[in-house]
């Protein structure tokens, strides 16, 4: 398996730490516990960084478990998706698990709610539970319905469970305090009706457990030791406790919050993001663009360097915004170290080298990793008719610009000087072909007379072969596309998040290259290969260009 970026010391491993030493715990066990009603998102790595680096740095275990409470927005489609990203962020699950599997022991533990006076069935609607609730500040009031007897309850819960009732006509509480300075602990919902067949148990089930009463017993059942989980629960760890120990599991799972990743420019809502999707503002969940696990996987983000840049985030409880500058900074180091090196040149520019002989051609050979030499060199055909990159050359240059223009000299990379004599234009005034002149004792770009030149260029010869070169940048032209209104919410979006350059050239070896396969292309940044990408169309996606906009703090 792939190595993988460790677990530093954080606030989660010195509460482990104490545990251990103190006895409470001889194994450690946790749980990642996504709902498959949706695409994974960056957000969602980090808790999976944590939850398995924790199980992997003490021996123990980190189990899978599909929160598949809410058969409505729930598919297979998600769930394969999630074990997918997973297993390409090279994390490995001790079990697979679904909350749907322990329905039936959820199911007794209500009952036993019931037979306790611990919970009660309620005919109140949802906006009237709400009502009834009281505020920050007030305390709620008891429902009508909340002293009816055991025996009462029982019936009706064994009515609701046999179909009796329509969608919200009843449902299922706890009996706790509705004067609770918690919110959570005011006799919350712990099961409701749904006529929904359920893709795991079919049409078994008209009723389903609530989260908030299923997430707790699972992990309870499971033997899960350390509930780690985002500080938003971290006001229903009273709740999770009083249904394990109500139940009567002497000891629950310990539940640690940790914050959630905010990233800039990100949007990491569901439901944003299914706008984006359904209303094809994007490809789809897999759109280089989105922040999911499946689209940076397809933009050319490596696995390791997701880990890496969760490994710097961080584990705290202070909410903070990362700025996304720090993840392509990760995946920036990364490449460099493994990505190949290849020319490619994405808007061509043709070049005739009037003094190279009629009929000619060499081959010329380019290293492909300064720093891995086993990587070998890439050979690529150099003759009379080249091309080079559009933005190489200019009319009429300002100071300071090495690159081509009239009369200037520059290296072409691993080839020869070329001195720039004449340029033709269109009738609208483009360049559309350089005239030039080369040194042909300037082979390998290297002058024997010791004269040197400021500008080296790379360049496409007649052997490179025509590709579709796709050019992302940030989805969204502002930091935080999450607070923006639904209403505004499409005049955000940058119109120049995708270019598509269908006329790039390409080294003929990346003709085949494999989807995922990344490289860098000199000069321009790195690019992958796309699953669109066939030897007869290649297709090569931007993953992130050369220079950074991330400073790091001193």
């Amino acid at each position: 398996m792939e190595e993988k970026t460790g677990l530093n010391s954080n606030f989660i491993t010195d509460f482990i730490d104490e545990d251990l030493e103190n006895g409470v715990n001889s194994r450690i066990q946790t749980r990642f516990p996504p709902e498959p009603n949706g695409y994974l998102h960056i957000g969602h790595a980090k808790a999976i960084c944590i939850d398995f680096a924790t199980a992997e740095k003490y021996g123990g275990v980190c189990n899978l478990r599909l929160d598949d409470t809410n058969p409505s927005r729930e598919d297979v489609e998600y769930v394969e998706s999630i074990k997918e990203d997973i297993a390409w962020l090279g994390f490995h699950w001790g079990n697979v698990y679904y909350a749907s599997e322990y329905f039936d022991f959820i199911y007794d533990c209500a009952v036993t709610l019931i037979k306790k006076g611990k919970a009660y069935v309620d005919d109140l609607t949802a906006d009237e539970i709400r009502a009834y609730r009281g505020t920050l500040t007030e305390a709620g009031k008891n429902s009508p319905y909340r002293d009816r007897s055991v025996e009462e309850n029982l019936d009706l819960f064994a009515r609701m469970t046999a179909g009796e009732f329509a969608d919200g006509e009843k449902v299922l509480r706890a009996k706790i305090d509705m004067a609770s300075p918690n919110m959570n602990m005011r006799d919350p919902v712990i099961y409701r009706i749904m006529h929904v067949s359920h893709h795991q148990t079919g049409d078994k089930w008209c009723v389903y457990p609530m989260y908030d009463f299923a997430h707790p017993l699972s992990d309870a059942k499971e033997g899960v030791t350390y509930s780690l989980c985002s500080l938003e629960f971290e006001n229903h760890r009273p709740l999770y406790d009083w249904f394990v120990r109500e139940i009567g599991f002497p000891e629950p799972p310990r539940q640690i919050e940790f914050a959630r990743l905010n990233l800039n420019g990100c949007i990491t809502s569901k439901r944003k993001n299914i706008r984006l999707v359904t209303e094809k503002l994007v490809s789809g969940w897999d759109d280089p663009r989105m922040a999911t696990i499946c689209g940076m996987r397809r933009r050319g983000y490596p696995a390791k360097a997701i880990r890496s840049f969760i490994e710097k985030v961080g584990v705290s409880k202070a909410y903070s915004v990362v700025d996304y500058g720090l993840l392509e900074a990760c995946v920036r180091d990364e490449l460099n170290l493994n990505a190949p090196r290849t020319m490619a040149v994405l808007r061509p520019l043709k070049v005739i080298v009037d003094n190279y002989p009629e009929g000619q051609t060499e081959t010329l050979e380019i290293e492909r990793h300064p720093d891995h030499p086993e990587m070998g060199k890439t050979a690529v055909t150099f003759d009379r008719e080249i091309y080079i990159e559009r933005d190489d050359f200019m009319k009429e240059p300002p100071k300071k610009y090495f690159r081509m223009f009239p009369g200037n000299e520059v290296r072409l990379k691993g080839a020869y000087f070329l001195t720039c004599v004449s340029f033709e234009e269109d009738e609208n005034g483009e360049v559309t072909c350089l005239h030039c002149t080369y040194d042909p004792a300037t082979r390998g770009g290297d002058s024997p007379d010791g004269r040197k030149v400021k500008g080296t260029i790379h360049w496409a010869g007649p052997d490179f072969v025509k590709a579709e070169a796709r050019l992302y940048s940030n989805l969204f032209n502002v930091e935080d596309p999450a607070g923006v209104s639904d209403e505004e919410f499409e005049s955000v979006l940058n119109p120049e998040s995708l270019v598509i350059l269908n006329n790039a050239l390409v080294e003929p070896s990346l003709r085949n290259a494999k989807p995922g396969d990344a490289f860098q292309f000199i000069r321009d940044g790195y690019f992958c290969a796309d699953p669109d990408s066939t030897p007869e169309h290649p297709v090569f996606n931007r993953t992130v260009q050369l220079n950074s906009s991330y400073k790091p703090k001193k």
